[in-house]
């Protein structure tokens, strides 16, 4: 058991550098509603509903991060600040890292049965302040997704999302990173979501003139093929 409390808060400082030691990490809201999210979950599981839920509601008190019982997480969940929720039927994996004001929302089913409304996060994503994921979608392995972004459809493996919609960036994230990124965000006017419109508008003419010229290369092969078809009926007229 220390052994893992130590990893877990190594794990945190290793994506936050302003902790200058792990009992300092001790005092982060975002430890301790992971801590009663885990007690929640257990009481969850065993059906005593209410008792999961009376825990949720006192963990929410104290952290500001709501939780629901029913919701998975994985091994060294980091968040950051706090003003979360998460929804029942969310699923999170390894290393993710939340900032504050997320929501892993959920949808109203339209049969009325309650099945899987919220999220999935795979290992290693990286969810930036303000953004919303919503929906019982998929985000891809290592992916970032943008502050303020709103994302309502899967994402896949690696990949950066900005904007509302959400939409990927040109440039996949194995591209250009090697180390964390904080907020989900590049700093950097390379990849500043205002030049994107630009990138799509080129990327588009790209694909229309590759488009063109195998149209005409289409068209120059049936005229070649309509002379030889000539040429044959001439022989043969010939030959006649």
């Amino acid at each position: 058991m220390p052994g893992r409390l130590i990893a877990y808060l190594d794990s945190i400082k290793a994506r936050d550098p302003a902790p200058r030691s792990r009992v300092e990490i001790l005092l982060y809201p975002g430890v301790w509603a992971v801590f009663w999210h885990r007690v929640a979950h257990a009481l969850f599981k065993a059906r005593l509903y209410f008792l999961a839920r009376a825990v949720n509601h006192f963990s929410r008190f104290l952290t500001s991060i709501d939780i629901h019982p029913g919701a998975k997480i994985g091994r060294h969940l980091f968040i950051d600040h706090g003003f979360t929720v998460i929804g029942e039927t969310a699923e999170i994996g390894d290393n993710v890292t939340l900032y504050q004001h997320v929501t892993l929302g959920g949808t109203d089913p339209a049969n009325g049965i309650g099945g899987k409304r919220h999220p999935t996060l795979m290992d290693g994503v990286i969810i930036g302040s303000g953004a919303q994921v919503l929906g019982p979608i998929t985000v891809g392995a290592r992916a970032r997704v943008g502050a303020n972004a709103v994302v309502t459809k899967d994402v896949p493996e690696a990949a950066t999302m900005v904007g509302i919609p959400a939409r990927q960036m040109l440039v996949d994230v194995t591209a250009y990173q090697r180390e964390f990124v904080p907020y989900g965000t590049p700093c950097s006017e390379v990849f500043d979501p205002a030049t994107q419109k630009l990138e799509i508008l080129q990327c588009e003419v790209e694909r229309l003139t590759k488009m063109i010229a195998e149209m005409k290369q289409e068209r120059d092969l049936k005229r070649e093929g309509g002379a030889l078809f000539r040429d044959d009926e001439a022989e043969e007229r010939g030959c006649a």
